[in-house]
C-alpha cells in the first residue's frame, strides 16, 4: 500500500475528536484472552505487546510506534479475543475505531484495510527478526565473556605457579653458572675457553649442516666421524680448531656443560615471556591501550612456540604507528591466525610461515601467510562463520575463540580480514584502520 491511500484511509476512518485516547506509561491499552472490538492507529508514543501462559513469564512479542496499528488480530478475527497484551512503554496518543456496523459494512472495511493487515504484519516480524539477531548477539558476546572469564582465572593461577617455579630455576641457574666459572678459572683454566664457547654461544648448527660439515672434517682433519660430528655441532672458529684437536675429548665435554647451560638460561627467559604472554591473554579487561602490532605480533609467537618449533617462521617487520586498541583482543587476533596455520602445516614438508606488517594511508597491514594445503572455496566461504570448524578431532587452544571471532574484533576497529588460497599459498591479511581504532 503506498503512504497516499495509506494516509486517506487513516483520515476517513481516525480524524474523530471524540475517538482519541491518552495512555500515560504502563497503562494497559488491551489484555491477552479479554473482549477488543477497536482498531487502533498510534498518533505518537510507543507500546509493547506480550504473551503469557499460565505460570510461565511472559515473552515479549511486538513493538510499536506512530503510525502502528494496534488490535488487528482481534479485530478482523470476527471472534473479538485479544491475542496479546499491549502496554504504553511510553506516554501515548491513539485514534480507534470500533466494530459496531452491519457485516456488510465490516467486510467492506475488511478489504480496504487488508493491504495495512499486511504491512502491519509484515512490519512486526522484521522488527521481531532484528530483536532476535541483537538478542543473539548479545548471548555470544556473553559467552565469549564468560569464557575470557574462566581463561583469565586459569592463566593468573598458571602464571603465579610458572614464576614461582621459574624463580628458583632463574636463581640456581645463574648460581651455577658463576660457580662453574669460579671452579674452571681456578682449577681447569684450560678448559675455560671451551666452556666459554657454548656458553656464549650455543649451538647454532641444524641437524643437515652438522652431517654436512662432520663429513668435511673428517676428511680434512683424518679423525673419527663421532668426533668430527661433534666438532662440527660445536663449529669453532678455524684459528681455534688446533686447539680443540690437542685434547678433543675434554674440549667437546666441557663445550657441551657452556652450551647446556645457554640453553637454560635461554629456557629461563623464554618461559618469563611465555608467562607475560598467558597473563596477557587471559585478561578479562578490555582496556584501550596504546599497542605497538610488531611487538604484540612477538608476543603472539612466544606464546606459540611449542607450536612453531618446527616450523620456519620469518617475520618482517615494518615502521608501524602506534594503534589504540586492546592488546588483550590483538593477541587473540594473532594467536587464532597461527594456531589455524599450525594445524593447516601439520602434514607439509618444510613448514613456513611468513609474517609482514607495514602501514600506509592512515592504515596498518598485517599479512600472515603459510605454505600448507590449499583452502577450497567452499570452506574459505565459511571459514568466518561461528562454530565452522574442519577439525574433526583432536585438541583445541582452548580458547573456544575461532576465525569468527577474530573478525568480529577486527571489524570492532573499523578493519577487516580477508583470506586468499591457491595451491601454493594461504595468506590472511588484516587491515587495522588508525582513524578507527579503539572504537
Amino acid at each position: 500500500m503506498n503512504e497516499q491511500t495509506l494516509q486517506q484511509l487513516v483520515e476517513r476512518y481516525f480524524s474523530q475528536p471524540n475517538q482519541r485516547l491518552v495512555l500515560q506509561a504502563n497503562d494497559v491499552l488491551i489484555q491477552q484472552n479479554a473482549l477488543n472490538k477497536r482498531l487502533f492507529y498510534v498518533l505518537s508514543g510507543e507500546l509493547v505487546g506480550f504473551y503469557s501462559e499460565q505460570g510461565k513469564a511472559p515473552v515479549k512479542v511486538m513493538s510499536a510506534a506512530k503510525g502502528a496499528f494496534l488490535g488487528v488480530h482481534s479485530f478482523f478475527s470476527g471472534d473479538w479475543i485479544a491475542s496479546s497484551t499491549v502496554i504504553a512503554e511510553t506516554e501515548a496518543e491513539l485514534a480507534w475505531i470500533e466494530y459496531h456496523s452491519t457485516e456488510e459494512d465490516y467486510d467492506m472495511l475488511t478489504v480496504q484495510f487488508m493491504p495495512v493487515i499486511i504491512n502491519e504484519l509484515s512490519r512486526r516480524q522484521h522488527r521481531a527478526m532484528t530483536e532476535s539477531l541483537e538478542k543473539q548477539l548479545a548471548l555470544q558476546q556473553l559467552n565469549v565473556a564468560e569464557q575470557m572469564t574462566t581463561l583469565g582465572e586459569l592463566a593468573a593461577g598458571l602464571a603465579h605457579e610458572l614464576n614461582n617455579a621459574i624463580g628458583v630455576v632463574n636463581s640456581k641457574t645463574e648460581q651455577l653458572e658463576a660457580f662453574i666459572f669460579d671452579l674452571l678459572g681456578e682449577r681447569r683454566q684450560q678448559y675455560l675457553p671451551f666452556f666459554r664457547h657454548g656458553f656464549d654461544h650455543g649451538q647454532k648448527v641444524s641437524s643437515r649442516e652438522i652431517r654436512e660439515q662432520g663429513r668435511i672434517l673428517a676428511r680434512q682433519l683424518k679423525v673419527a666421524p663421532e668426533l668430527a660430528k661433534e666438532l662440527a655441532r660445536a663449529a669453532p672458529a678455524p684459528e681455534e680448531m688446533k686447539l680443540w684437536l690437542k685434547q678433543p675429548e675434554e674440549a667437546i665435554r666441557f663445550w657441551q656443560l657452556g652450551r647446556d647451560l645457554h640453553d637454560l638460561r635461554l629456557a629461563t627467559r623464554h618461559t618469563v615471556g611465555i608467562v607475560k604472554s598467558v597473563k596477557q591473554l587471559g585478561r578479562t579487561e578490555i582496556l584501550e591501550e596504546e599497542v605497538d602490532i610488531n611487538v604484540s605480533v612477538m608476543q603472539a609467537l612466544t606464546l606459540m612456540q611449542s607450536d612453531l618449533r618446527r616450523i620456519k617462521v620469518r617475520f618482517s617487520q615494518g615502521a608501524l604507528p602506534i594503534f589504540k586498541g586492546s592488546q588483550t583482543e590483538l593477541m587473540q587476533v594473532w594467536v587464532n591466525i597461527l594456531k589455524n596455520a599450525c594445524n593447516a602445516l601439520e602434514t607439509t614438508d618444510n613448514p613456513e610461515i611468513e609474517i609482514h606488517t607495514q602501514s600506509y594511508n592512515n592504515r596498518i597491514y598485517i599479512i600472515i601467510a603459510n605454505n600448507g594445503p590449499e583452502i577450497d572455496e567452499v570452506t574459505r566461504r565459511k571459514i568466518f562463520q561461528p562454530n565452522f570448524t574442519t577439525r574433526k578431532s583432536g585438541l583445541s587452544f582452548g580458547l573456544g575463540l575461532g576465525l569468527a571471532i577474530v573478525k568480529r574484533i577486527v571489524s570492532g576497529y573499523g578493519g577487516a580480514i580477508a583470506v586468499k588460497s591457491d595451491s601454493k599459498k594461504t595468506i590472511f591479511r588484516i587491515r587495522l584502520e588508525l582513524g578507527s581504532s579503539g572504537q
